[in-house]
């Protein structure tokens, strides 16, 4: 009973100070240009702004697709087994300029910072191939993100996504926000679960309202995966993207964050190595 008091008394002076400092910071926010008004807005909204690489217009755009497809034929080598569960293919870019610096474009910091709210930590940089799955586990599984109060991902399609590719999908936030049943009940399941499948969503939130993110070649969506209910769909083909994280400076729980950085997968140079070393490395690694 005393712990259970020490606990909220704890998560009341946190939230306190989460408060005045979201209070404090709002003098220090930068100004974002009117044009990319209608993406803080969406994000404010809907926790969710689709668009391309063309409409965003970074000049370090052409740099970073110029890495990527270098890097992804070397990608996917491994004999996935079509009746299994693979788990996806990820390279941290993190280190590369090439990748660093289109995540880091000012627009875009401009405006995460603005929904963030915060000074923001940026973590990183992920090359990510997802293979064909039968079965939900993983991200496959609807899930939040719970690095921070709000986390953004931005993932940025490096072929085209059609449903066999697996597109993002997600709930509408307005669906599972704290001020409805559906985000208890979600939230107890996924708790026990670490994710819930789609016939146990479905019996929550019907599937006609889920929305499904097919789009070409460079598009781009952003989101806050912390409240948005999402996930990665069951695919037959495979699908090559990247995803670039923030959140506020520091984070809730950073230990969390580190996998955009760290030696939790392999890094441009591992690829570099011979395709038997590569294989057997690979192998080790989702096993």
């Amino acid at each position: 009973m005393i712990m259970n008091i020490k606990d909220k008394v704890s998560y009341f002076n946190y939230e306190l100070n989460y408060r005045v400092n979201l209070w404090q910071h709002t003098k220090n926010l930068p100004p974002i240009e009117e044009r990319d008004r209608i993406i803080l807005d969406s994000l404010k909204s809907k926790s969710i702004y689709i668009t391309n690489l063309a409409e965003l217009g970074f000049t370090s755009t052409s740099e970073l697709l110029d890495a990527a497809h270098s890097l992804l034929p070397s990608m996917g080598k491994a004999n996935y087994d079509d009746s299994g569960e693979n788990p996806p293919e990820i390279c941290i870019v993190t280190d590369l300029p090439e990748f660093y610096n289109w995540g880091k474009e000012q627009r875009l910091f401009n405006i995460i910072e603005n929904y963030i709210g915060l000074p923001v930590a940026y973590h990183g940089v992920h090359l990510r191939k997802d293979f064909a799955n039968k079965n939900q586990f993983a991200t496959l599984l609807w899930h939040r993100d719970i690095e921070d109060r709000r986390v953004i991902k931005i993932m940025v399609y490096l072929n085209d996504v059609e449903e066999k590719h697996g597109p993002f999908e997600y709930v509408p936030s307005h669906l599972t926000s704290k001020y409805t049943l559906n985000y208890y009940r979600i939230k107890n399941k996924i708790k026990n679960s670490g994710g819930i499948n789609d016939e146990t969503l479905n019996q929550i939130v019907p599937k006609s309202a889920w929305k499904s993110c097919p789009g070409k070649a460079g598009t781009v969506i952003i989101a806050d995966t912390r409240r948005l209910l999402h996930h990665g769909t069951l695919r037959t083909q495979e699908r090559s993207t990247l995803f670039f994280a923030y959140t506020a400076n520091p984070p809730k729980q950073p230990q969390l964050c580190t996998h955009f950085w760290d030696d939790s997968y392999p890094k441009p140079e591992f690829y570099l190595k011979s395709e038997e070393t590569r294989l057997s490395t690979l192998t080790t690694l989702t096993k």
